[in-house]
């Protein structure tokens, strides 16, 4: 039996997420390293205003995850198993052990900025609930087009996907969807279309940037939502990480692999409970909670309990 942790994607951030973060000196200790590296205080991203950057909310989102994982170290627990969602990759590599924290933080900021740059407007995610993937893929072929491109982009559980494109061909394909029994079309609290082609040439930038830096083996099993497999060695895992803007999450995937690798008890990161929602159907016989939702107590009881059936 397995710990699995979790780090989530954007539309899952929240105003006064890094305030929000466990009162402990390894949370702390994050806030600056990150605010060192980037010559600024970063705890002033986290506010309403502030969150309606990319890069504003990609950075929150991988120092609340590095943070929460360090505490719940310092504290003596540790995952077996790591993965995460679009931009939860990155602090899932950090508590891996296979990026460097500060290297993550500036290549995180200029992930965020290439991904503005490339789509400064007009753009972004929709979540389509209640249909599948074979039914919702005819929809997108019939309203995509160079002048209104729209793709499929999260297959997030068996009836819950992320398109990403244009606004028009977003609500284009959700009209669409709907008269064809999509149960709920949701805009998502993201502005640039995530996880599609439109990301080429960004992620192409991106990984020269990795180039520079070191990548290494993870220590713990790292899942890579974009391939649903674990990856095991520093360059494969940079190419990933790199790439990952640009290519589909396949999240359903992913975490029924965490499961048939063993993993019990799926614990997510800040700031949300997405993640953990979607992990309960495959985790029926196990238990997913979310640290935003659950004391920190309540969190070790759970671990120390998964780590006595060991």
């Amino acid at each position: 039996m397995s710990v699995l942790f979790t780090f989530p994607g954007q539309g899952s951030q929240r105003s006064g997420m890094l305030h929000a973060l466990p009162d402990h000196v390894a949370a702390t200790r994050a806030i600056e390293e990150a605010s060192d590296t980037l010559g600024y205080d970063v705890r002033a991203l986290d506010t309403a205003d502030a969150l309606r950057s990319t890069t504003a909310v990609q950075l929150c989102l991988l120092i609340a995850g590095v943070a929460q994982a360090r505490v719940l170290a310092a504290r003596g627990h540790e995952p077996d198993l790591v993965t995460g969602l679009s931009i939860g990759a990155y602090p899932a590599a950090v508590s891996a052990g296979a990026l460097h924290y500060a290297d993550a933080v500036r290549l995180v900021a200029l992930r965020g900025q290439l991904m503005e740059r490339a789509y400064p407007g007009g753009y972004g995610m929709t979540a389509i609930v209640g249909m599948t993937q074979r039914a919702l893929e005819p929809l997108i072929a019939r309203v995509n087009s160079a002048a209104m491109p729209v793709f499929l982009a999260n297959i997030n559980a068996q009836t819950q996907m992320v398109v990403a494109g244009s606004h028009a061909a977003m609500h284009d394909l959700a009209t669409l969807a709907g008269e064809h029994g999509a149960q709920r079309c949701e805009r998502l609290d993201v502005a640039v279309p995530s996880h599609c082609a439109l990301l080429d040439e960004p992620a192409a930038e991106l990984a020269d940037a990795f180039a520079r830096v070191a990548v290494q083996a993870p220590r713990v099993v790292y899942l890579s939502s974009s391939v649903a497999r674990p990856l095991f060695d520093g360059p494969r895992l940079a190419a990933d990480l790199a790439g990952n803007m640009a290519r589909p999450v396949r999240w359903h995937d992913t975490i029924r692999l965490a499961w048939e690798r063993g993993a019990r008890l799926a614990v997510e990161m800040p700031p949300a409970n997405v993640l953990t929602r979607l992990s309960c159907a495959i985790f029926g016989e196990g238990i997913a909670v979310s640290c935003s939702e659950t004391a920190l107590h309540d969190v070790e009881a759970l671990i120390e309990r998964e780590r006595a059936r060991e």
